[in-house]
C-alpha cells in the first residue's frame, strides 16, 4: 500500500522533534527555518523541499533518508489494518477545537469515489473477486473475515481495513448476528 507523502514526512518529523524533547520554536532556531513552516509540513499542509527536509534532518541530527526510509509506504502485506484504538491522535495547531485521529492516507488521482454501507447477513460467504477500485472498510458492528491470497484477516468494530481491490478478496461472516461496514470505494477511471 502507498500513503501519502504529506502525512508520512510530517509525521516522522514530528515523532523525531518530540523523542529528541525538543520545541517547534527550538527546532525552527536551529534549522533557520521559521516555526509557521515547520507547523504547516507537521500538519500536513505542505511538503518540505528537498533544501528544508536537509535543514530539518541535520537539525533533528539525523540522516535524511530517516526521514524518507520507506516514503512509499509499502508493507508486507497488501493490505492496511488500523485495529479500533489504534489509530494515532494528531494535534493540529491550527485547528484548536477540533480532534483528530489518523487512520490512513493514499495519494489520489483519476478515481471517483463511491460510499456504502454493507450489511453481510449472518453465515454467509462471497467467494473471492476482484474490483477495479482501492477499497476502504470501517467495521460498524459484528466480525467478519476478509480473505487474501496470504489468508484471512478478521476485522471487528472500530477497525478499519485499506486494500487495492484488484487484489481478489472474500468475505465470511460466520456468526449469527449480521455485520455492518462503512464502506469507502475509489474507483479507477478507465479509458
Amino acid at each position: 500500500m502507498k500513503h501519502d507523502k504529506l502525512s508520512l514526512i510530517g509525521v516522522r518529523i514530528l515523532e523525531l522533534r518530540k523523542a529528541k524533547k525538543m520545541s517547534l520554536r527550538e527546532l525552527a532556531k536551529r534549522s533557520n527555518l521559521s516555526a509557521g513552516l515547520l507547523s504547516k509540513i507537521e500538519n500536513f499542509r505542505t511538503v518540505p523541499s528537498l533544501s528544508v527536509l536537509i535543514e530539518i534532518a541535520n537539525s533533528l541530527e539525523v540522516d535524511v533518508s530517516v526521514l524518507v526510509k520507506n516514503i512509499n509506504g509499502e508493507t508486507a502485506a497488501p493490505y492496511l489494518l488500523v485495529r479500533a484504538g489504534e489509530g494515532r491522535p494528531e494535534t493540529r495547531d491550527d485547528s484548536k477545537g477540533l480532534l483528530y485521529r489518523y487512520l490512513l492516507s493514499q495519494d489520489l488521482a483519476n478515481y471517483s469515489l463511491r460510499v456504502n454501507e454493507v450489511i453481510i447477513n449472518p453465515n454467509t460467504y462471497r467467494k473471492p473477486l476482484s474490483t477495479n477500485a482501492l477499497e476502504l472498510i470501517y467495521v460498524l458492528e459484528g466480525t467478519v473475515q476478509y480473505g487474501f491470497k496470504e489468508g484471512e484477516v478478521a476485522v471487528s468494530p472500530g477497525d478499519t481495513l485499506y486494500f487495492d481491490g484488484l487484489l481478489a478478496h472474500s468475505v465470511r461472516n460466520t456468526s449469527d448476528q449480521p455485520a455492518r461496514l462503512f464502506k469507502v470505494y475509489l474507483l479507477r477511471h478507465t479509458d
